[in-house]
């Protein structure tokens, strides 16, 4: 156990638990709890958004999958690079302005409201398919940070789990959304830093180019963006399946609230364009240390893949260097569970007990209850995370593929569909969700990720059914063309 790693970890955990009780009395109602009272500025919702989505696979599945397969993975980066220009571009401003019409401060309490879903099903099952997919998407990180405390402090793999999932639960039980959207201010430039600074020290480390193509050629890694060994279907499929990891950015519910979340409509602009260059430089960095590890380790066993950025930190820096450069993986993993607990709690606290259970709680009963919420949430993540035995890129890839599958399309049509009615919302969503989840357990996510067919679905249903059951409610209609004019005067 190095000595100054662990004093710099639990420097770094006292930071995080001090935004948690700053923000304590600043989340006395359930919108300052769940939305931060949608006052968040440009670099906070930008970062925030960010941190948030991109997980401990950045800084441990994408380098761990470049170590392995070489340039051939990144057509992954590149889909999601893609996906987050869309994002921000397509969606944010409508979204932002659209939930304050309809006075939503969740996406299920949005896409009721906007579909004026008369049997609150909408509602019900956006729930449901958030909890489920949300708590295997935590238990990715939750293993990410077991991984992470194994590594460096020689911790058992349970232990290591438990504690790094306490932490979380600590600050986002004691702030909610302000204290996550501040943490992840943090935790984002902590992670752009260490993801910059690590592979550049490594590339002179190793040598430079020469050295890394020498090391490229001998273990017969390839650089090429086309999948190797494979026939021309398989490698388009494989192909289609790493850029299609972009359409879940239009169905992540703890990405969508932070567009929710800022105070001005007119500052969404500069949080894009912050958020775009964020995400081009950390994947770059991700794809680079996978490359520089062929180089600088020789081949790793089972897994151990994935902690190819620890085993470069450890090598390079001095312990207390090192310390806080670990503790941008930590950063990583936190910025995204926090998020999704937080989410997670206001599907529960919000869209059930509020809406269904206990319409008349008070402000303050409702906050106690979402941060029961984040407990019952951490409780069964964890117990997914001791008995996975996946990695983490494969557990985000299903839990990621599936909140896409069943809200991206749905996202879309709110905001770009006039016509759209509630009955085809509610049959694209359950029918594109029941293809993601059939075609992952009939095993064909090898041959084709399973985001395709389940957003394709979700899409062809609510498209075909608008033919026959179309928006007739003169009141859906006459808000959509007034949002559709305010985001065009915006």
């Amino acid at each position: 156990m190095s000595i100054p790693t662990l004093i710099t970890f639990i420097a770094y955990f006292i930071v995080l638990l001090g935004i948690g009780f700053c923000f304590y009395r600043k989340s006395a109602s359930i919108t300052d709890y769940l939305l931060g009272g949608r006052r968040m500025g440009s670099w906070v919702t930008a970062l925030s958004a960010q941190a948030s989505d991109m997980s401990g696979w950045l800084l441990m599945g994408l380098p761990g999958a470049i170590y392995l397969s070489g340039m051939g993975k990144t057509w992954i980066p590149i889909g999601l690079f893609i996906g987050t220009v869309l994002n921000w571009k397509l969606v944010s401003t409508r979204l932002r302005i659209y939930t304050q019409k309809t006075n939503s401060i969740t996406l299920p309490c949005f896409l009721e409201a906007r579909f004026r879903d008369p049997t609150g099903l909408i509602r019900v099952i956006s729930v449901v398919i958030t909890l489920g997919f949300f708590a295997i998407y935590a238990s990715s990180g939750l293993v990410a940070s077991g991984l992470l405390f194994e590594s460096s402090f020689g911790v058992s793999f349970n232990k290591a789990v438990i504690i790094g999932g306490l932490i979380i639960v600590a600050y986002t039980f004691l702030g909610g959304f302000l204290a996550v959207c501040w943490t992840d201010l943090l935790q984002g430039t902590l992670m752009v830093v260490a993801i910059v600074v690590v592979p550049a020290i490594a590339y002179h480390a190793v040598g430079g180019a020469a050295e890394i193509e020498k090391a490229i050629d001998l273990k017969k890694v390839s650089l090429s963006l086309m999948p190797q060994g494979a026939s021309l279907p398989v490698a388009v499929c494989m192909i289609v399946s790493g850029i299609a990891w972009g359409l879940g950015y239009f169905g992540q519910p703890h990405i969508l609230v932070r567009f929710m979340g800022i105070d001005s409509p007119a500052k969404l602009r500069k949080s894009g364009a912050i958020a775009i260059a964020w995400v081009f430089v950390s994947l770059t960095g991700a794809v680079a240390v996978g490359l520089i590890g062929i180089a600088m380790f020789e081949k790793l066993r089972d897994k151990e893949e994935q902690k190819v950025f620890i085993y470069m930190i450890d090598k390079l820096f001095n312990p207390w260097i090192g310390g806080i450069l670990l503790a941008a993986i930590l950063s990583a993993i936190m910025s995204t569970i926090d998020s999704q607990l937080l989410v997670s709690s206001s599907a529960l606290s919000q869209d059930v007990y509020r809406k269904t259970l206990r319409k008349g709680a008070s402000q303050k009963e409702i906050v106690w209850v979402g941060r029961g919420c984040v407990i019952v949430t951490f409780i069964v993540a964890l117990v997914i995370a001791l008995v996975c035995d996946s990695t983490v890129l494969a557990i985000v890839a299903f839990a990621w593929g599936g909140l896409g599958a069943a809200f991206g399309p749905l996202v879309l049509f709110a905001l770009f569909s006039r016509k759209t009615s509630w009955q085809s919302a509610l049959a694209g969503m359950t029918i594109g969700t029941a293809v993601l989840v059939s075609w992952k357990l009939a095993g064909l996510g090898g041959k084709m990720y399973e985001i395709v067919p389940g957003f394709a679905a979700n899409s062809l249903t609510i498209f075909l059914l608008d033919f026959f059951i179309g928006q007739k409610d003169e009141r859906v209609l006459h808000e959509f063309d007034e949002v559709t004019k305010t985001v065009s005067s915006t």
